[in-house]
């Protein structure tokens, strides 16, 4: 339901009396406190919790009488709301598309600030740009890590590695993603890559349902000895099993995708286990080729329409777009992908594989920014994982995959980023939607869409 103006009026002001503007100065403190708190860790929600702010880091977090409040510290109470940590995409793009469509010429610094911004008011505090980048993010990266830019932190991918023309199909500039034709070329490249220090890199291992030729078993392996000799982890696009295993086996940091023609054995599990493999899901990948034509009602939602581009909203609910849908031969496919994916989600969960959370947002543009973080964590709970689960793999998962022990949890010492809700997304994990207010290394940033619902007595 779109806010009337002055219904949107009376809602900023109620959000400035409960969360005023911070004194300034790096040192300033805040004191959240009367909040339940999911600190990302997995353990049992803290009841009527204190977080102390100072800067950009959290001082100290635990229960009331536990938690010492400075003097001269602002005081919020919180009472009624939960406070969990800010979301991770482990896996997400950026400046892949304009207007609604994918397009080689995509990737600019505005619109990718522009993107940032909207995965950080919808909660998701930091993203990995995995792949199909060029060499503008990491300036930008550059300049968020001095407190010069707003917007997700963003963690880089750098180009990628792909196959002449294979897999990945989008349009894109040169500069964008590699394609070495043998090994000795993609040893060059991974050299070149790591000279810019990316945070990890990519290969794509896939033939799109047998479409295209798919990347040569020595090229890959030579990327992921050579990016381990560079000490950078390498994350792999996949779809089947037998790629899986191999991969793995070659010494793969990250699965950046489910296993989908099939489901995973015991080999499969084992050998993660043993490697300590990560597993990003994105079950949105699979879904997002059918959600909104099964699902045009979502598109009346405000919080999906305010994250869509005029031409995405005007694309999805063309009464043509149905039907275009239904007579795209590869949907039943990916229908089929889509049910292994949960499947196998639930089984390596329960094995105890290392899973962490990500959507592949931003890749098309019907895998929209922000909005998907908030499915894709309903569709792990749908899957068979609890919302404690599902929200611990989006926050301490994913900064486990990163190597990034100073944020993921609410604990002392880590980055002041969390969001707080207007309900408990334990009970049911679509909460996650009722945002309050995000804070972002100790700054307050307005959620897209706030929640209208008012804190309930404790």
């Amino acid at each position: 339901m779109v806010l009337s103006r002055m219904g949107s009026l009376a809602l900023s002001v109620i959000v400035l009396l409960a969360f005023p503007p911070r004194a300034s100065g790096a040192e300033a403190v805040t004191v959240l406190q009367g909040a339940r708190i999911i600190d990302g860790t997995g353990r049992a929600p803290i009841e009527k919790g204190v977080i102390v702010v100072r800067g950009a880091q959290i001082a100290d977090v635990g229960p009331a009488g536990k938690v010492k409040v400075p003097k001269g510290a602002h005081v919020v109470d919180l009472a009624g709301r939960t406070v969990m940590p800010g979301m991770i995409s482990a896996h997400s793009h950026l400046g892949l598309f304009l207007q609604g469509k994918n397009r080689d010429d995509a990737y600019t610094r505005e619109n990718v600030l522009a993107s940032l911004d909207q995965y950080e008011q919808y909660g998701v505090t930091s993203m990995l740009a995995l792949g199909l980048n060029r060499d503008l993010v990491y300036e930008i990266r550059s300049q968020q890590r001095a407190g010069k830019l707003g917007g997700a932190t963003v963690f880089v991918g750098d180009r990628g590695f792909g196959v002449a023309d294979g897999a990945p199909p989008l349009p894109v500039a040169a500069d964008q993603l590699y394609k070495p034709a043998d090994p000795q070329e993609a040893r060059k490249l991974v050299r070149a890559a790591a000279a810019r220090h990316p945070d990890i890199l990519k290969v794509w291992v896939d033939d799109l349902f047998g479409k295209v030729k798919k990347m040569d078993r020595d090229v890959y392996k030579a990327i992921i000895d050579e990016a381990h000799k560079q000490h950078l982890k390498v994350a792999a696009h996949i779809f089947y099993l037998e790629d899986a295993k191999r991969l793995v086996a070659d010494g793969v940091d990250v699965l950046a995708h489910s296993v989908r023609d099939q489901p995973v054995d015991p080999e499969l599990v084992s050998m993660m286990k043993s490697k300590g493999t990560f597993y990003v899901p994105t079950l949105t990948v699979d879904e997002s080729f059918f959600a909104f034509a099964d699902h045009p009602e979502w598109l009346e939602q405000q919080f999906l329409s305010a994250a869509l581009t005029p031409e995405s909203k005007a694309d999805f609910t063309d009464p043509g777009y149905k039907a275009k849908v239904e007579a795209n031969p590869a949907v039943p496919k990916e229908r089929a992908a889509f049910e292994t994916a949960q499947h196998n989600l639930k089984v390596l969960h329960d094995a105890g594989v290392k899973i962490a959370f990500g959507t592949d947002s931003g890749a098309l543009p019907w895998r929209v920014p922000g909005y998907a973080e908030h499915h894709e964590l309903e569709m792990m709970v749908q899957a068979g994982l609890t919302p404690m689960q599902a929200i611990t793999a989006a926050t301490k998962g994913s900064a486990a995959l990163l190597g990034r022990k100073d944020r993921g949890t609410l604990e002392k010492g880590k980055r002041a980023d969390l969001i707080v809700l207007a309900a408990n997304p334990l009970d049911d994990v679509a909460n996650t939607r009722q945002m309050v207010t995000i804070w972002h290394d100790g700054r307050e940033v307005k959620p897209r869409v706030p929640s209208q619902r008012t804190a309930k007595a404790e």
